[in-house]
């Protein structure tokens, strides 16, 4: 299995080293590493530290996971590891991801809730954002989920078939009910957690919770109403249980 994996990295400079010497280079082919418009060294660490280095400057985590999917283009692998770059998840647990994949199954997303967190490490609001998100998606698409935490990994053409879009915070919401819909094994591991290096851009303030939760609730709805070009992907059927 060839394995490409994505990290969105926004001024993450002190934090980037440590998740790039932690990543299990026997599995991964090839680290992208997607510079959001950087105001520090986040370009040049991730250079030193044999990353390859593309740069966004449209601001937003979904902006910068699909300047990362559209690097590997003419190039496509047969997974996409997404991974975030503050340090906050463990590299060294990717193995129990990929695993999954060999298995058979489409989608493996890295369960916080599931986990062991570092007191602090995910804060009351961010658990409870996950605690509502993925009951609604249970209760809208039928699909069973923990978290939506970042660090997951998915088949490079089942990927594809998404048709991802969204620009910002409802990326990772977006990409589990699109994948519901479509009928895509998935299913979830349990991964450590800790405190991040450097301040959240999204759950370290009000604003950005705040925003992250409108746009995640409004994500949800607006799957159930969108146009899918692609129906379950073939051969899915045959899967292993």
């Amino acid at each position: 299995m060839r394995v490409a994996v994505i990290i969105p990295a926004f001024n993450e400079e002190r934090s980037l080293p440590l998740v790039l010497r932690d990543i299990p280079r026997r599995r991964v082919q090839e680290v992208i590493v997607v510079d959001n418009g950087s105001r520090d060294r986040t370009s040049e660490v991730a250079r030193a530290h044999g990353a390859k280095v593309v740069r966004e400057e449209r601001k937003g985590y979904g902006s910068a996971c699909l300047r990362g999917m559209a690097e590997l283009k003419d190039r496509a692998p047969d997974a996409v590891v997404f991974l975030d770059a503050d340090y906050s998840d463990n590299p060294r647990e990717l193995d129990s991801l990929l695993d999954r994949l060999v298995e058979g199954y489409d989608l493996v997303i890295g369960s916080r809730a599931l986990g062991r967190r570092e007191p602090g490490a995910l804060h009351l609001h961010a658990r409870f954002g996950n605690w509502l998100a993925t009951r609604l998606m249970r209760w809208l698409y039928g699909c069973f989920f923990t978290d939506l935490g970042p660090f997951r990994a998915i088949r490079y053409d089942r990927l594809v078939a998404l048709g991802m879009r969204d620009p910002d915070y409802g990326w990772t919401v977006e990409m589990q009910a699109l994948a519901a819909r479509l009928g895509y094994r998935c299913c979830e591991v349990p991964v450590s957690y800790k405190k991040r290096i450097g301040r959240s851009k999204v759950s370290g303030t009000i604003k950005g919770s705040v925003l992250a939760g409108i746009k995640i609730l409004y994500t949800l709805a607006a799957v159930g109403f969108r146009p899918l070009d692609s129906g379950l992907p073939a051969a899915a059927e045959e899967l292993p249980p």
